[in-house]
């Protein structure tokens, strides 16, 4: 697959790639049904990470242009068009289409993370390299990570229930390695689309659990674990009320089921302090998945998983076979970060620069008939509920900006009408451009 990636390109590295398979698509280089590599294989061939593969891949299934199969790895979408292969030269009256600002949601902006105690930092991981770590994660980090948790999220967890993780989904899978086979497990609709896919790749069973206003609804079949986003509902948005929390921690410790807490962006929250973990609550019922991807970038690769104590020993003997994923220089460069708290300082400067371009989305869409916002209270994307989405879409990708369809985060039917739109990524002129572009569209839907 012949993807080129520019480093003096502004754009990150998973917006390429989705840019870059789209085209193939479009070129008829992709063609519908064709099997794509592994993500760990093309992270190799590109010299990525296998999170920035991953990122790109979510993205382009929420799109339609890809599918995960179950055994059998990613494809492209075969009920795409294909193109012919004669296809007449027909001059045009308008130039090719050439997205110039994808609104990819979840990513977010890296351009003041190059910082003297950034490169400080993998400077000196990468003149000391170590591979005498435990296969749990690198002491050190473990450390810092809990020390990250008590600052930014409230609740002192012991680094021995710590462990390093490639990301959530690598999390979610060494989770999922410690339970038996054929496990129900209950997933938010809407939800995010890349946890939804590892528990059936693994064999076990998914089943849609709907939300509400207060978050994540209590199960009302049989599901031996839930997913849930309780700081952050994706994509809505919504926190889970304290109501809500109680009684899914009572629902959990009642009936012995696991509760697997994605925080992937809780610290990126505009109205008050971050909320408290289920973690916190019910340590030992609870799984937290934790990323680094939103408040650094999902080119890192590196997350963090706490587990209950219960489960450390089965943890241990998985590790022992499989050991840590993540590199000992990244790790390594991530301790030192966190202990210099140039990261609570990183995340206290984009959280500013994110509630500025929050503001712009809010008032972007200010009295457009049949159009809704909803609330943005944290995170680096909003919804927008709008009539013929499909058709939004289309225009707005012949004028430039490429957007995201609500549709995608549903595992079964009845979903909303409307677009996701990721704002943290782009520069606060970028953002303005497009969405002035969407406006316009929105004001001339028919």
């Amino acid at each position: 697959m012949n993807i080129v990636l520019d480093h003096s390109d502004a754009r990150p590295l998973p917006v390429q790639i989705c840019a870059s398979i789209r085209s193939l698509v479009a070129e008829g280089l992709l063609e519908p049904g064709e099997k794509l590599p592994s993500t760990r294989i093309l992270a190799e061939q590109l010299g990525v990470s296998r999170g920035t593969i991953v990122t790109a891949f979510d993205q382009l299934i929420a799109e339609g242009y890809l599918v995960a199969r179950h055994g059998s790895g990613t494809h492209i979408n075969p009920a795409l068009t294909p193109k012919p292969l004669h296809p007449l030269t027909l001059p045009s009256a308008s130039p090719p289409e050439q997205p110039l600002n994808e609104l990819t949601p979840g990513l977010p902006d890296t351009r003041g993370l190059v910082t003297p105690e950034w490169r400080a930092a993998w400077r000196d991981a990468a003149a000391n390299p170590t591979d005498l770590f435990s296969p749990l994660g690198l002491e050190a980090l473990r450390r810092e990570i809990s020390h990250h948790l008590r600052h930014m999220r409230g609740f002192s967890i012991d680094p021995s229930r710590i462990v390093v993780t490639a990301g959530a989904r690598d999390g979610m899978e060494l989770f999922l390695k410690t339970q038996p086979s054929n496990l129900t497990v209950g997933v938010e609709s809407p939800g995010y689309p890349s946890l939804r896919q590892i528990p059936t790749a693994l064999g076990h069973t998914l089943v849609d659990i709907p939300t509400d206003g207060d978050g994540l609804t209590l199960p009302t079949t049989h599901v031996d674990a839930v997913i849930a986003t309780p700081s952050h509902q994706y994509p809505y948005g919504t926190s889970m009320s304290a109501t809500r929390r109680t009684e899914l921690v009572a629902w959990a410790r009642d009936n012995e089921r696991w509760l697997i807490e994605d925080d992937f962006d809780s610290e990126l929250r505009y109205l008050g302090q971050p909320l408290p973990a289920l973690a916190s609550l019910d340590p030992e019922h609870t799984i937290l998945l934790g990323t680094f991807s939103s408040v650094i970038s999902p080119s890192i690769g590196c997350g963090y998983v706490v587990f209950p104590a219960s489960l450390m020993p089965r943890v241990e003997q998985i590790r022992d076979i499989f050991r840590c994923p993540v590199s000992s220089i990244t790790q390594q460069a991530l301790a030192t970060y966190l202990a210099s708290g140039a990261l609570r300082r990183h995340t206290g400067r984009v959280r500013r620069s994110y509630r500025r371009r929050r503001d712009l989305v809010t008032n972007s869409f200010q009295g457009i008939p049949d159009v809704t916002l909803l609330p943005i209270n944290g995170g680096l994307h909003a919804v927008l509920l709008c009539r013929d989405p499909e058709s939004l879409r289309a225009r707005a990708r012949r004028r430039g900006v490429g957007l995201t369809l609500l549709a995608g985060y549903w595992g079964g039917a009845h979903a909303d009408e409307g677009i996701v739109l990721g704002f943290g990524h782009l520069s606060d002129s970028e953002l303005e451009e497009a969405l002035g572009i969407i406006a316009e569209e929105l004001k001339n839907t028919p």
